[in-house]
């Protein structure tokens, strides 16, 4: 993974230090809440319903396991214990003293992290695939490109005020893992007729209120003029995207306004003024991808029959290995999925101890590596299969092998209204109701690969619009409700999902959801997917069931 230069930690370290001298002026009130607002955002500082609440970011989702040994110290010293991992892949804190937020940033700068745009009006942390670098279908590994904008993104001076907030995603694959169809910009690493590199650009993506799936804009574009291109992009945004109304102020909206058309032969005359003598020099390209060069593998991995023997011998470890293992290009390995959906757990969530144990797993078993995922899991991406049953025992005994990956109980889920203010409606509660009613895992396994996401507010951070099925907190004269679609997808053919019909009370949610599997159980056909069913039969047999006594 990338290492800060002497540059990168001077730049932290003198944002620290200038975030501690703002906060000083602000306790001591010589500085306005008005005017100490942007300032604290702009550090990852949110102002929650029973206290502030942090935000780290993590780029492209990639931690070392220095890093999360912080962040079990700052979880056990400045929090209650624990942390909330995101579905943009970064960490929050949800209860740290505001007179303490320098003091935090002041120990992530240590080892190499910060909250720098986690929040505000700006270029926010760059997201990526949680298999980069490892997954059988890869074109190119994203992860250079990502610190290359990484770099670029931080502290720029054109774009610290946009419109509204600006998110970019980064893809390598065949199969998109970055969701960059609902990004701002989804950048999508391609070959051109002569097999050269290049990027295919998306812009206009979102969700929220307004979900937007992302439109081409440039099929090919080569690798040199990336930033250029960005720029061009972010520039055309600034200037015409809407400032008067926040709701309306995404480029996504300016994008629908404008048109595709006109949006792009903006963009690309904008380009040709700037794109001169600004490329990216493959020399540059070269020296950030050696940060990224593969680890060590073991040649003889592929040797060892012990992982067969403990497949054939124990089924438990066999049901792990199938929902909670993916394929790695390095034969003899795997990618290892971390799950932080037990049935007893808040989604996402961590405590101090199985921080710190996991840090001690990666080095052991993933060459000190964690990733996080956009489904607010996490991954050991290069695991030895001799390896995975030992593993697999020490994850059980944290909590953190429920074998749940892509399935039904791996629900997405946002704090709501537990922590958030600008929440309609509770999730964490919901979700558990939700987990209890499906405990049964052989029929959680036969419902196959399905997806939950679960937001409390319009602002849709757990994706809602895009889960196979959505569920949305919603406010009715002081009482929740929630609204369910159908459909969505995040994935290549991504989707908004379709609104099954009213919103349903709290108490009547559960009932909904099982109503609506046994509805997919059975409408489908052999082998088919809760998706593909939805697809093809619509949505009509699962409104007819849900409302039936309505």
């Amino acid at each position: 993974m990338y290492q800060y230069n002497e540059i990168d930690q001077t730049l932290v370290d003198e944002r620290v230090a200038q975030f501690r001298w703002q906060t000083e002026q602000f306790l001591r009130g010589e500085l306005s809440e008005d005017r100490y607002r942007h300032l604290r955002l702009r550090n990852g500082i949110y102002i929650q319903t029973h206290a502030p609440m942090l935000r780290i970011a993590i780029p492209y989702g990639v931690f070392n396991s220095k890093q999360i040994r912080m962040l079990a110290h700052i979880a056990r010293t400045y929090d209650k214990g624990y942390c909330h991992f995101t579905t943009r892949q970064n960490v929050q804190f949800n209860w740290p003293k505001l007179e303490q937020t320098p003091d935090i940033l002041a120990d992530l700068a240590t080892v190499q992290m910060h909250a720098i745009q986690t929040s505000g009006n700006c270029m926010r942390n760059t997201t990526s695939d949680h298999l980069a670098g490892v997954c059988v279908d890869e074109i190119a590994d994203p992860r250079p490109y990502c610190e290359i904008i990484r770099q670029w993104t931080t502290l720029h001076p054109e774009f610290d005020y946009l419109p509204r907030k600006f998110k970019i995603a980064v893809s390598g694959a065949v199969n998109d893992r970055a969701a960059t169809q609902l990004h701002d910009v989804g950048l999508h690493l391609v070959k051109n007729d002569a097999g050269v590199l290049g990027f295919k650009v998306l812009v206009g993506g979102g969700l929220g209120r307004t979900p937007i799936i992302g439109k081409v804009i440039r099929p090919y574009l080569e690798q040199q003029h990336l930033l250029s291109y960005l720029e061009a992009i972010l520039r055309v945004y600034n200037l015409f995207g809407r400032r008067d109304n926040k709701y309306k102020a995404r480029i996504k909206i300016l994008l629908k306004e404008t048109g595709i058309e006109k949006f792009t032969a903006m963009v690309e005359q904008e380009w040709q003024l700037i794109k001169d003598g600004r490329e990216l020099a493959a020399e540059r390209v070269e020296e950030i991808k050696a940060h990224f060069a593969p680890p060590t593998y073991d040649s003889t991995a592929a040797v060892d029959n012990s992982f067969t023997l403990h497949l054939a011998n124990d089924q438990a470890f066999a049901t792990w290995v199938k929902y909670n293992t993916v394929a790695h290009k390095v034969s003899g390995y795997k990618a290892v999925f971390l799950s932080l959906k037990a049935p007893d757990v808040p989604p996402g969530d961590m405590t101090d101890v199985q921080l710190d144990a996991v840090a001690d797993l990666a080095d052991r078993y993933s060459f000190g590596e964690v990733r996080s995922t956009h489904r607010q899991n996490l991954v050991f991406a290069d695991v030895k299969q001799s390896d995975l049953f030992t593993l697999w025992k020490q994850l059980d005994a944290l909590n953190l092998a429920t074998p749940n990956i892509g399935t039904v109980t791996d629900i997405i889920c946002c704090p709501g209204l537990d922590f958030c203010s600008l929440a309609n409606a509770s999730s964490i509660d919901v979700t558990k109701e939700i987990n209890d009613a499906l405990d049964d895992m052989d029929y959680v396994h036969d419902i196959g690969e399905l997806k939950i996401n679960f937001s409390g507010c319009m602002n849709g951070c757990a994706h809602q619009s895009v889960g196979h099925i959505g569920i949305l907190g919603v406010d009715k004269k002081g009482a929740e409700w929630y609204q369910i679609t159908l459909g969505g997808s995040s994935d290549n053919e991504a989707a908004i999902g379709e609104r099954l019909g009213p919103a349903v009370a709290k108490d009547e949610v559960t009932k909904a959801i099982t109503t609506i599997l046994a509805v997919y159980v059975e409408q489908r056909l052999e082998e088919e997917s809760f998706l593909d069913t939805v697809k093809r039969v619509g949505i009509t047999p699962f409104k007819e069931q849900v409302y039936a006594n309505n």
